[in-house]
């Protein structure tokens, strides 16, 4: 037995945990921020795709500060020493996080300096400095300053009159350092970079030519301090504290206290200043001494601050299209087509669709003919996040307009969508629905539509599932998966989750659903602990698992105790993943991969071979305690037998990517070693199958329309010789 096991016979199957066999979490998703940064750098990728990918990190990062990063300021101020599973306290997660940052600032700017802006420049895209513009160029920046920003650009004093302005979260500033021509004394100002206008500014007679706003702003800053010398001027960006923290105490209008926090929120700590690194010493003494941020939470930017406007170029920039990704045009299957009986079809067998191969149009269309269906009778629906000008609102609203029961929880404490679900929870209420506004203690995270239709044969109930949001817009470039079903056991645990959600209830069981908190964690221990005693006897045991991130302690644990026993896992984690790889004795049957390319991988798939019987589920929960403990998610089984070899399937090409996955070991990832394979890109995989669906799809319909024609085609085609045939083919 190895030492790192405990001693005693009754508990030597399960490790011992210890710290050094778990990542930290904070320090895993700057891990998986670097996997992305590495599409930016991946010369195999069109160029404003990796234009694009780097102003992803950017964004990625500055919510990091913004939620995770805040939070832990939170522990540290409320004395927290308590350790992770990793071993570390707060304050030293914090001070890990700000030596890796600083060295992924390094690497971000490196990439665009170095790597991105002189290929750019190649295909004759530039992003200039004013000093660098002709003429001409100098002049309409003058008149564009002159006659668009002045007008609405306030600058602010700070003296011992006026106090340093409040600096908003993620804004642009310009910290103006000056000198008065009458008495020489030197006084301070600051300046706030509009953010209702565009940050790339197109220069006349240069399509693909521009110039960043704040440039333009700093080149004529002298403008708004007549009697004053600029002695310098220098852009800053504050990151704040902006994790909404709703008070969970019983209160008769749980919407305004989240609109309160709302507004609370914009005034929360700094916990990250950046300035540009030729900043002089007097104005940094001053913004590190008003604002209040340590040495090491002040990052040198040797370029644009905030690179999210690069997520904006390829918008901003006319042809180049192959320097772009070919659009994905999802499929839509004729029977869950808008002008198809979907209800009939659906009553007939389940269907799988997996997004955005398949047409998030199917889930749009289940909702419309919901909404507009005489014989349904009421609609229930989750809403975590939604789109800006969501169909699935307008559908919602019709159908409460048209008479029927609607129903919908909208999660108004949805990070960073707060806001919007605010808007849309009062227009639902205004357009005639029932809303609930969430759970006390608990953010709603599921993801499940209910239909009740009076049938021929009595009231049946038609159910969506889906591991993603109703979210016509992110469902373009989010992986994620859906199941709609008629199953009579998917409908009374659907009918009873709601009865959950919307009022009392306690269901006593669910037949096939699996609720968190506490239902799902209970019930992956259990499939796996399954898996842990086949293979004790010598049999064949096998765990697949893709979620977003794993950081749960528990399940961990139970993985490793699974490992030990001989049961081989795989995991596909895109992000977080707190687990640790290759440790002897503890981890050795245990393979992770990561695979990070032009799609968010959104869906999870939990599998277990159970004995041959190959158990599948699918689910809006991540292994995070999170997900386990504090949101009200969904597992749910797929039945049909064809579907569950369509998921299987997935999961096998998923599996054996070699061109965008990466492979953990112990907690370093390393690209596939494609040494004598071939190529296998598992979303370019599913994208030429969509196609070769639509092709097939065309040709029937085309068919269809005309046989005869079509007949004498296929006549014709076997009556060429081989010799013709290969004419053709050339």
């Amino acid at each position: 037995m190895s030492s790192t096991f405990l001693g005693n016979e009754k508990e030597e199957t399960k490790p011992s945990l210890k710290p050094e066999y778990f990542k930290n979490r904070e320090l895993s998703w700057m891990d998986f921020n670097d996997r992305v940064l590495e599409e930016a750098r991946n010369k195999d990728n069109p160029l404003l795709e990796r234009i694009n990918f780097l102003g992803i990190t950017q964004s990625n990062v500055d919510e990091f500060f913004m939620v995770r990063v805040a939070s832990l300021h939170k522990l540290i101020a409320a004395s927290i020493k308590t350790t992770d599973s990793s071993g570390q306290t707060p304050e030293k997660q914090l001070d890990a996080i700000n030596q890796k940052e600083h060295r992924a600032v390094e690497k971000r700017y490196s990439t665009y300096w170095r790597s991105l802006l002189p290929l750019l420049e190649k295909k004759n895209i530039f992003i200039k400095e004013v000093k660098d513009l002709n003429a001409q160029q100098y002049e309409f920046v003058r008149r564009y300053f002159s006659d668009e920003l002045y007008p609405i650009i306030t600058p602010m004093a700070d003296d011992t009159n006026r106090p340093f302005p409040f600096i908003a979260n993620d804004s642009l500033n310009i910290a103006v350092r000056l000198k008065d021509k009458e008495d020489g004394k030197h006084y301070y100002a600051t300046l706030r970079v509009p953010n209702n206008f565009k940050r790339l500014v197109k220069l006349p007679k240069a399509d693909n030519s521009l110039v960043l706003l704040e440039d333009i702003i700093k080149e004529f800053v002298s403008s708004f301090f007549d009697g004053y010398e600029v002695k310098e001027a220098a852009i800053f960006r504050v990151t704040r504290d902006m994790d909404l923290d709703v008070a969970e105490r019983d209160t008769s209008d749980f919407l305004r206290s989240v609109q309160k926090q709302l507004k609370d929120r914009e005034h929360g700590k700094a916990v990250r200043l950046e300035i540009e690194k030729s900043m002089g010493e007097k104005l940094r003494s001053r913004l590190f001494d008003k604002l209040k941020v340590k040495k090491n939470e002040i990052y040198e930017i040797s370029g644009p601050i905030d690179l999210t406007f690069l997520k904006k170029l390829a918008g901003a920039v006319k042809g180049h299209e192959k320097m772009r990704y070919a659009p994905i045009k999802g499929y839509v299957d004729p029977d869950l087509a808008l002008s198809s009986d979907i209800f009939a079809n659906i009553r007939q067998r389940d269907y799988l669709v997996q997004h955005p191969y398949d047409s998030f149009d199917t889930v749009l269309n289940f909702i419309c003919k919901a909404a507009h269906d005489d014989k349904v009778l009421a609609i229930k629906m989750t809403l975590y996040r939604v789109s800006g000008n969501s169909p699935i609102i307008k559908y919602l609203g019709q159908a409460a307009q048209a008479g029927k029961q609607v129903t919908v929880l909208v999660e108004v404490k949805a990070r960073f969508d707060e806001e919007n679900n605010v808007h849309w929870a009062k227009t639902l209420e205004q357009m005639g629905c029932h809303v609930i506004y969430g759970l006390k203690g608990l953010k709603t995270h599921t993801k499940i539509t209910l239909v009740i239709r009076r049938d021929e044969d009595g009231i049946r109930r038609y159910i969506h599932l889906g591991t993603g949001n109703y979210n016509d817009v992110t469902a373009h470039f989010y992986t994620d998966m859906g199941l709609f079903t008629s199953r009579r056991d998917l409908g009374v645990d659907a009918t009873n989750l709601f009865n959950m959600l919307s009022g009392y209830s306690r269901p006593p069981y669910f037949r096939q659903l699996r609720i968190s908190p506490k239902h799902i964690r209970e019930f992956i221990n259990q499939k796996i602990d399954n898996e842990i005693e086949i293979a004790k006897t010598g049999r064949k045991a096998e765990i697949h698992m893709k979620m977003n991130s794993l950081s749960d302690p528990e399940i961990i644990g139970k993985l490793y105790e699974a490992s030990h026993a001989g049961v081989k896992i795989h995991l596909i984690v895109r992000g977080i993943c707190c687990l640790r790889t290759d440790i002897p004795g503890i981890s050795d049957n245990i393979e992770v991969h990561s695979i990070v390319g032009r799609l968010l991988e959104h869906s999870r798939i939990y599998y277990f071979y159970n004995n041959g019987n190959q158990d599948v589920y699918l689910s809006s929960a991540d292994m995070m305690k999170r997900n386990l403990n504090r949101r009200v998610e969904t597992l749910f089984p797929i039945l049909q037998p064809d579907l569950k070899e369509r998921v299987l399937h997935i999961y096998d090409i998923m599996w054996n990517d070699n061109v965008k996955t990466r492979v953990l070991h112990n907690d370093v990832y390393s690209m596939v070693d494609r040494r004598g394979k071939k190529a296998l890109n598992s979303q370019e995989y599913f994208i030429h199958q969509v196609q070769e669906k639509e092709r097939e799809l065309k040709q029937k319909e085309d068919e269809d329309r005309d046989p005869d024609v079509f007949e004498v085609m296929r006549k014709e085609d076997n009556d060429l010789t081989l010799e013709e045939k290969k004419d053709t083919d050339e």
